[in-house]
């Protein structure tokens, strides 16, 4: 009997390659969703809508900028009714800056061409109704044709007058609290020494008469505008009082054409790049959690890199196979599974306490003993941050580096030996060359898990505010021993310990949009190199 004919004309296991390829689709399709979720909810911070003036039932009003519609809680799902959130601004008089209103208590919704919205320094943004404008001198101004110009007027001049402020207050005066700080130490330094103080002391009241003399210059500075001021209306009828100096930003929601809120856009942007940030993070710019950010993972880059290399190096090619070995490499795996809280942990225990603690006793002992026991190095720090993730990432560089050196072709060894070549010159000028494209994919993968990780820097040294960068123009102008900022524990602090989420829930979307960008642009930079270098080699002759 002739057995059947089998169709052959279907590979085997073509079903599971579409079935695998539909779970990678699936999966491009999450990550796109969620890049999507986060680049239009990220943009929303600067984007600048119209804002209404929305009347309902009773014959109240309110003015505010449209956030978002859901349906409401308990409402049945045969009849779904929707309500409204509105972001109405003057916290200090509505004790919120968000209100959410049913939709079905809403009779009329217009568009009034007169609003104006203010960004401030305090209490959040403002809508209100222009009536007179004082300037400077003191000097009132009703309304007309040219009151937004004079509005944008006086902004532009007291954020001139701020900046100038700011200076003073945190590069002078601060300049002048360096040197007062290091010359009371000296002074505690003399007199427990029982040595002449009188230089000192006529230094410390150089410092403290400069110091004034600063303080007042900025008070001057200061009083430039502080009859400045805004008067206008709420939608309640309300008279509002804003002085110019708490003043950020002002525009025309309801009479700004396309142009004018592109303008707007980018000058938010901007802001939110070079700034700092401001009522409790959830306003303003990001500049010190961007460098913070930028600094500790290169830093932490050029740890790892060198100590992971050199680890691998020998574990490959001079270690010798056997029991311990196996072990070494084990814990190696194994290392790269343990939580990143447990490095915390121990980068707080080890680097904090037992490593700082023991520098600050060799070479800060007068600092511990006449600064009132202040630490410089035995609390954390931008140092110490960067090495806990250094070994964090320990791991995925030597295995990586350890793959690289194995892709090496066998001949290329033998060659430069037979050549004449000692181990380390083979090691040096062959296979480390060879092996450099793949040594800094696992420095990618090191950099990209290290610029995001929050739960360790929490314990060793990121805060919520730093006053100072950890590189600035002071001797030795690079600051391992100072707290810094950082977008991942940023976004921690605006989604879990805001006062006000609903005011840091667009900050929240803003900051993972830019730190995602920031990891991107780092990794970017480091594949480029590697391509470079992968060129370079591909072709050359050993």
């Amino acid at each position: 009997m002739a057995s059947p004919s089998s169709d052959n004309s279907t590979p085997k296991g073509e079903p599971w390659v579409w079935f695998t390829s539909v779970g990678l689709l699936i999966g491009l399709s999450m990550v796109a969703g969620l890049l999507g979720l986060v680049l239009i909810n990220g943009f929303s911070v600067f984007w600048a809508p119209q804002v209404p003036t929305v009347k309902f039932k009773d014959g109240t009003e309110i003015v505010g900028q449209f956030v978002q519609r859901r349906v409401r809680p308990n409402s049945p799902a045969s009849d779904p009714q929707y309500e409204r959130q509105y972001q109405i601004g003057l916290r200090e008089l509505n004790s919120t800056s968000y209100v959410w209103v049913d939709e079905l208590n809403i009779t009329e919704e217009k568009i009034a061409p007169e609003t104006l919205g203010l960004e401030r320094m305090e209490n959040g943004p403002a809508f209100i109704t222009p009536k007179t404008i004082v300037d400077a001198a003191g000097k009132p101004h009703a309304m007309d044709a040219t009151t937004f110009s004079m509005i944008r007027a006086e902004v532009e001049h007291a954020s001139e007058i701020r900046e100038r402020v700011l200076d003073i207050n945190q590069n002078k005066i601060g300049l002048v609290n360096a040197e007062m700080e290091e010359t009371r130490i000296s002074l505690r330094r003399a007199e427990d020494r029982q040595e002449p103080t009188v230089e000192l002391t006529d230094k410390l009241k150089t410092l403290d008469t400069k110091f004034a003399e600063l303080k007042k210059e900025a008070d001057e500075i200061s009083k430039l505008t502080a009859r400045a001021q805004l008067e206008g209306v709420d939608a309640k009828g309300r008279s509002v009082t804003i002085p110019f100096a708490g003043i950020v930003r002002a525009w025309e929601p309801n009479r700004m054409t396309t142009m004018d809120r592109i303008g707007l856009m980018f000058s938010r942007m901007h802001e939110f790049l070079f700034d700092a940030p401001r009522e409790a993070n959830t306003e303003g710019g990001l500049m010190p959690a961007i460098f913070g950010t930028l600094v500790m993972t290169v830093f932490m880059s050029l740890l790892v890199t060198p100590v992971g290399v050199i680890a691998a190096i020998y574990l490959k090619e001079y270690a010798k196979d056997g029991t311990v070995l196996r072990v070494v490499r084990i814990c190696v795996n194994n290392l790269a599974g343990v939580p990143s809280i447990v490095f915390g942990v121990f980068g707080l225990g080890f680097f904090v306490y037992v490593l700082g603690g023991t520098i600050d006793q060799l070479f800060f002992s007068d600092q511990l003993k006449y600064n009132n026991n202040t630490p410089v190095f035995g609390t954390g720090g931008l140092l110490w941050c960067s090495l806990t993730l250094a070994l964090m990432t320990l791991p995925v560089v030597i295995v990586a580096t350890e793959e690289a050196l194995s892709a090496v072709p066998r001949g290329m060894r033998e060659a430069s030996l037979a050549a004449g070549a000692s181990k380390w010159q083979t090691v040096r000028d062959i296979l480390l060359p060879a092996s450099a494209p793949g040594i800094l994919t696992g420095v990618i993968l090191a950099m990209a898990r290290g610029a995001g990780e929050v739960a360790p820097l929490m314990i060793v040294g990121v805060v919520k505010l730093a006053p100072t960068l950890p590189i600035d123009g002071l001797a030795p102008f690079l600051h391992l021993d100072r707290k810094f900022m950082h977008l991942g524990f940023h976004i921690y602090d605006l989604g879990f310990q805001s006062p006000d989420s609903d005011a840091a829930r667009p900050m929240v979307f803003a900051t993972t949009l830019l730190l995602i960008i920031l990891v991107v642009c780092l990794n970017l930079g480091a594949i480029t190199i590697r391509n470079r270098l992968r060129a370079r080699f591909k072709g050359a002759s050993f």
